[in-house]
């Protein structure tokens, strides 16, 4: 059996690759607390604009609420450099993707095909805005299948010809520094990924823990 790709170790000879010339990365981002320690590795090397694109978080107020987060964020911390373009949010097109996938556990079929919206809005909105690379800050999160977003993006650079920056923000105590950042920020960390299907699980395991109890 061939070894498990290390996603870090390739964005490390990307990273060398670039040699200071500072190309132009759209970053697709979920909220505040996933983008910190992102931003603060990724911005040495890049010109960033992070696009928030998430159709799936639901309710309309736990959206805005971690956007929020997120401009607060940047502003505070990255003032020089990194914008910030909110795109549309319509969560229908969630929920067509999502059909027929909604009683998938977490990080099951639905998670990949969530993973696929917005990593193919980010690549569509890299290739028409003429960036050098795309990314999201998706695989930081433990819960968070790094090989699969990591083939989505390599599927979405060939369709789209812009290339996907390989990562796996989590090693390197990428997670661990997420968690710094966002004590040192004060920044709402969110319990639940974020559409209604992986709260409605949520709910259930703490009720569950709750019981036990």
């Amino acid at each position: 059996m061939p070894p498990k790709p290390n996603y870090a170790r390739e964005m490390d000879g990307v990273l060398q690759s670039l040699g200071g010339s500072r190309p132009r990365l759209l970053l697709h981002a979920c909220c505040g607390p996933c983008s910190s320690a992102v931003l603060e590795q990724l911005c040495q090397y890049f010109d960033i604009t992070i696009l928030y694109y998430n159709p799936n978080i639901w309710p309309a107020a736990e959206y805005r609420r971690r956007e929020e987060e997120l401009e607060r964020f940047v502003a505070a911390a990255h003032p020089l450099g990194v914008t910030v373009v909110e795109d549309r949010y319509d969560p229908e097109e969630f929920y067509a993707a999502a059909r027929g996938l909604e009683a998938e556990p977490e990080r099951g079929a639905r998670c990949t095909a969530c993973y696929r919206l917005r990593m193919r809005r980010a690549a569509a909105y890299a290739a028409a805005n003429g960036f050098d690379w795309f990314a999201t800050t998706l695989s930081i999160s433990p819960h968070k299948d790094a090989e699969r977003i990591n083939q989505i993006g390599q599927e979405l650079a060939a369709a789209y010809g812009v290339p996907h920056l390989p990562s796996d923000f989590k090693k390197k105590n990428g997670y661990l520094r997420s968690l710094q950042l966002s004590a040192e920020y004060g920044l709402y960390r969110q319990d639940y990924c974020g559409c209604v299907y992986s709260h409605a699980q949520s709910e259930a395991e703490r009720g569950a823990k709750a019981g036990r109890g």
